[in-house]
C-alpha cells in the first residue's frame, strides 16, 4: 500500500453522504422488513423482538454487500483508500512493540514500517480532523528521522511493503 494525496473536502463530503445514506437505508430497510415479516408471519400481537432483529440483520447484511460490491466505484475512491489505510495502520499497530524493538536494533525494515505508520497516521488524523495528537505525532516523526539519519539510511514512505510485517510477528 502506498500513501496517496486525497482531497479532504471530497473525502469528507462523500463520507458524510455515505453515512447519512447508510443510516437512512438501515432505518427504513430494518423497519420495512420487520413490518413485512410481522404482517406475514404473526397475528400482529405480542413482542416481535426476533423479527425486528432479523430485519436489522438482513438490512445490515445487504448494505455490507452493497458497500463491497461498489467499493471500486470512482465515487468511493477516497473513502475506500482511507478504509484500507486504516486497516493497514491497524495491522502495524498490532506489531508495533516488535517494530519499535527493531528500530532500536537499527533494522532498516522496522524504520520503514514505523515511518509509514507515522506518515499514514498523520494523513488520517488530518483527513478526519483529529488534530489533538498531531503535535505528539510530529515529535515522534522527528525522533524517527534522527534515528534514520544516525544509521545513515535514506527512507521513503514508498519503500513500505506490507510483507515487511511478517518479520515482526
Amino acid at each position: 500500500m502506498q500513501l496517496q494525496q486525497i482531497d479532504k473536502k471530497t473525502y469528507r463530503r462523500h463520507l458524510n453522504r455515505l453515512i447519512v445514506a447508510l443510516i437512512i437505508l438501515l432505518t427504513l430497510g430494518s423497519l420495512g422488513i420487520a413490518q413485512l415479516l410481522i404482517f406475514l408471519l404473526t397475528d400482529r400481537s405480542g413482542s416481535h423482538f426476533w423479527l425486528n432483529l432479523l430485519g436489522v440483520a438482513v438490512t445490515a447484511g445487504t448494505l455490507a454487500w452493497l458497500l463491497h460490491r461498489f467499493r471500486g466505484h470512482p465515487w468511493m475512491r477516497e473513502i475506500v483508500y482511507v478504509w484500507d489505510l486504516k486497516q493497514e495502520l491497524n495491522r502495524i499497530t498490532r506489531r508495533l512493540r516488535k517494530v519499535r524493538e527493531g528500530v532500536e536494533r537499527g533494522e532498516k525494515a522496522a524504520m520503514i514500517i514505523l515511518n509509514f505508520s507515522y506518515r499514514g497516521s498523520r494523513q488520517v488524523y488530518q483527513l478526519d480532523d483529529n488534530t489533538i495528537t498531531l503535535e505528539e505525532l510530529d515529535k515522534s516523526i522527528a525522533e524517527l528521522e534522527q534515528t534514520i539519519a544516525a544509521h545513515g539510511f535514506e527512507i521513503s514512505v514508498s519503500d513500505y511493503d506490507p510483507e515487511m510485517l511478517v518479520k515482526y510477528r
